[in-house]
């Protein structure tokens, strides 16, 4: 009895002439004239004849065919088409072969929209970068586990907990988005690293701040670069780094800064501008300020843009000082609560904080302007050297 399959062998495939030559079971060698040869698999899934390569000879060997052809008829006894099924399998396999550094700039720019200045800070994007790309950056998404995060993180898990906190944030927001894309990734990787790196060993330290009794001094030894300019109304104001270096002068209206929502620190969702009324003092600095106005920015950069964040810093180090300039706000909340009467609110509300839920700040349609006005110009007097006393803005 004739066999229907194997009816070939290693050395007439070798030798067979161009044509068609059968194996039994729907594999076919196929020789061309040119010396050429491929495996093609003739099968009938649905009752549609279909033929699916399987790959050229010799590179593809008799033994190798079989092997393959078993496999893919197999799926036709299971009521599949094979070369749907391969296909299928083909786009699968590519879609998990992402690498993490390709995810996570997608996942960077589908964010961008959501972040202060489109996210050009490279603040959201920067842990990632540094602490996990690096040793990740080029393994595809989906082989990514707790024990390859707990790794890469260990170094700095203790000992820079806050930016391994966020990098492990970040991390995880990558792979929601690697699942949302449809690969196939374990969304539970970060928190079974978390399990297996411990509680982290670090205390929480605040900006160093300096004391608002010695925040007149250190004003008043401010001379009139830019820097220092933009220091001393960084003090007079309460503002952060950010608005305050990138201020416009077209942003000041009378005794009123406004700073635009997209400026405020957070996100760029933020629906509502922020008012900060300036003191006389502040105005004085301001006007000194415009002599160094370029392209509309008050504070421009020695080429383009604005000062660098670092500046007002490195002139701190400069003199010997632990303090920082985010550290003034405290300095300026620290007084608000020991020298002036200030309700909670308005005295938040002088460091651009929002007080209660978003409910409440929508029927709380104030700002405290007015209040926040002869607060700040008694603040100006303070750090000028003028007031000494206590200072009594609302009645009880």
């Amino acid at each position: 009895m004739t066999r229907a399959t194997n009816r070939l062998s290693a050395s007439t495939v070798k030798a067979a002439p161009a044509g068609k030559h059968a194996d039994g079971g729907g594999l076919w060698l196929v020789k061309r004239p040119d010396g050429g040869a491929q495996w093609v698999l003739r099968v009938t899934p649905h009752g549609r004849r279909r033929e699916m390569g399987l790959g050229a000879y010799p590179d593809v060997s008799l033994k190798e065919a079989r092997v393959s052809a078993e496999q893919w008829r197999a799926l036709v006894r299971q009521g599949l088409d094979p070369i749907k099924e391969r296909e299928r399998q083909r786009r699968e396999a590519a879609r998990n072969i992402h690498k993490l550094t390709d995810i996570a700039l997608d996942a960077f720019e589908s964010r961008k929209a959501e972040l202060k200045g489109d996210g050009t800070a490279g603040r959201w994007f920067s842990p990632l970068e540094l602490h996990i790309l690096p040793k990740l950056g080029q393994v595809p998404v989906a082989d990514i586990d707790q024990k390859d995060i707990r790794d890469t993180l260990a170094p700095i898990w203790h000992t820079k907990a806050a930016t391994a906190d966020k990098a492990m944030n970040r991390l995880g927001i990558v792979l929601r988005h690697a699942a949302a894309l449809g690969l196939e990734v374990d969304l539970q990787a970060t928190d079974k690293a978390k399990a297996l790196l411990g509680k982290q060993r670090h205390t929480v330290t605040n900006v160093p701040a300096l004391p608002w009794q010695d925040v007149p001094a250190f004003y008043q030894s401010l001379g009139g670069s830019i820097t220092e300019l933009a220091l001393r109304l960084l003090i007079l104001t309460g503002a952060r780094s950010g608005p305050l270096r990138n201020i416009h002068v077209d942003q000041i209206d009378g005794d009123v800064w406004t700073i635009p929502a997209e400026g405020m620190k957070g996100r760029k969702d933020a629906t509502k501008d922020f008012r900060i009324p300036l003191s006389s003092e502040a105005h004085r600095v301001i006007e000194e300020a415009r002599k160094f106005a370029r392209d509309g920015l008050l504070f421009p950069g020695v080429k383009r843009g604005v000062i660098s964040d670092m500046t007002m810093t490195a002139l701190m180090d400069r003199r010997g000082m632990k303090e920082r300039p985010l550290g003034f706000r405290t300095s300026l909340r620290v007084w608000l609560a020991e020298a002036t009467n200030a309700p909670h609110d308005v005295a938040e509300m002088c460091i651009s904080h929002m007080v209660g839920s978003k409910t409440v700040q929508a029927y709380k349609r104030t700002d405290f302007l007015e209040q926040r006005r002869a607060l700040m110009e008694r603040w100006a007097s303070t750090i000028v050297g003028e007031e000494t006393e206590v200072v009594r803005v609302f009645s009880r």
